[in-house]
């Protein structure tokens, strides 16, 4: 039996464009694209014909463009690197204003700056469907506050609830207080319509398996102008910001993935939201299952369903979805496995017993109704043998501390 897969904010499937292109480099045989002879010349052209297209299709210049592994290095970069280039340009420079709704690459690196170098953190303020309070940044963005910030960072989408915030207009307040922004954008990129250019960003990171591109790629876009201190010493490739070895063929399995992945943006994107509304249809027939994020529509990314079942624990549920063949996940892949609630869903207001029960299912390039009907399918079994486990183990747990309570006394 072929799984259903769900989990496409986790990652994604290698797209087939990406594959060949990725196969076709490598079999050109060896070459440092830094290296002066044919065969180094040979593998330069690739990354900075992969670099263009990257560009191209984001709304960047070329020479806006770093390579990097992936969207957590890009995350750090981003933030480290800014944070120290505005702090040693202006000691007073250390407040970092976000959401606690970020991804851990993001809010781990902030919290580690904040241990270790004396950043002070301002939390912003998101409702009930994660979506970030403009009025408290524009107030923090005050002339009389702004002069100690550093940064403010601010998720595209969110890879949780699929909230998508508005970048464009907090790039602005934050501009007009002559602060930069960063974006996180690795769950935007490939599913919504990016423009780096447009949306006033001066940082954005983004990761290339999200759309179907190889793990272990990705990229920073960087704002002409934008002062970053290198966080990796070496080579001084990628203009002297980050160092190291470039990988011709990842570049270039990254430019046809994302070309791919934006050539029919809009139609793929209504794809995904009709597949997403009838996922959503089908498993809010469960009692007790309430739907988290942004209302489905162009605040919500289109292949994000999240989904929070009463009297459930989301891992008992990942596991019994999984003996029934569809693959899904509690959240993000990055914390998999860790027995505590969501940040995000916590941040929006939500009890930790209501977070205790949610389900992310993130539909891709590949998903098809096929994959919908089977997580519909077996939703409500699953539901139904995670609140008997639940209740199960409860009148246990009960059951003991009634007799301990009574050998008390």
């Amino acid at each position: 039996m072929t799984a259903a897969y769900l989990d496409h904010a986790s990652t994604t499937a290698l797209r087939p464009e990406a594959l060949d292109a990725y196969v076709a480099e490598t079999a050109r045989g060896a070459g440092n694209p830094s290296s002066l002879h044919s065969a180094g010349r040979r593998a330069r052209v690739a990354v900075e014909e992969s670099r263009e297209a990257l560009a191209a299709a984001l709304g960047a210049r070329p020479g806006e463009v770093v390579w990097t592994s992936g969207g957590t290095e890009s995350d750090n970069l981003a933030l480290t690197g800014l944070y120290r280039a505005r702090r040693d340009a202006d000691p007073a420079r250390r407040r970092v204003l976000l959401t606690a709704t970020e991804h851990h690459a993001v809010l781990d690196c902030v919290e580690s700056l904040a241990a270790r170098e004396g950043a002070e953190v301002t939390w912003l303020p998101v409702d009930a469907t994660g979506l970030v309070d403009l009025d408290a940044l524009a107030a923090e963005l005050r002339p009389d506050r702004a002069g100690d910030v550093a940064l403010v960072s601010l998720m595209w989408a969110n890879n949780e609830v699929g909230t998508v915030q508005p970048v464009a207009a907090a790039a602005e307040l934050a501009h007009a207080a002559g602060v930069p922004l960063h974006t996180d954008a690795v769950q935007a990129v490939g599913q919504l319509p990016v423009d780096f250019a447009a949306s006033g960003a001066d940082l954005l990171s983004l990761s290339a398996h999200k759309f179907g591109g190889p793990v272990g790629t990705g990229a920073l876009l960087v704002k002409r102008g934008t002062a970053l201190v290198p966080l990796l010493h070496g080579g001084g490739q990628e203009l002297g910001v980050r160092s190291g070895t470039l990988d011709a063929a990842g570049a270039r399995a990254s430019a046809a993935a994302l070309t791919a992945a934006t050539g029919d943006l809009p139609g793929q994107a209504q794809r995904l939201a009709q597949l997403r509304d009838r996922l959503l249809a089908g498993l809010t027939q469960v009692p007790g299952a309430v739907v988290r994020g942004a209302p489905p529509g162009p605040g919500r990314l289109p292949g994000n369903a999240h989904v929070t079942f009463a009297g459930c624990e989301g891992d008992s549920l990942t596991y019994l979805l999984d003996a029934a063949g569809v693959e899904c996940s509690t959240g993000s892949a990055c914390r998999a496995g860790v027995p505590q609630p969501s940040h995000v869903l916590l941040a929006m207001g939500l009890e930790a017993a209501e977070a205790a029960g949610a389900l992310r299912f993130s539909l891709g390039w590949d998903s098809t109704a096929a994959d919908v009907e089977a997580a519909v399918a077996a939703i409500g079994p699953a539901v139904e043998r995670a609140r008997r486990a639940r209740s199960s183990r409860g009148g246990r747990a009960h059951r003991r501390s009634r007799t301990l309570a009574g050998g008390v006394s």
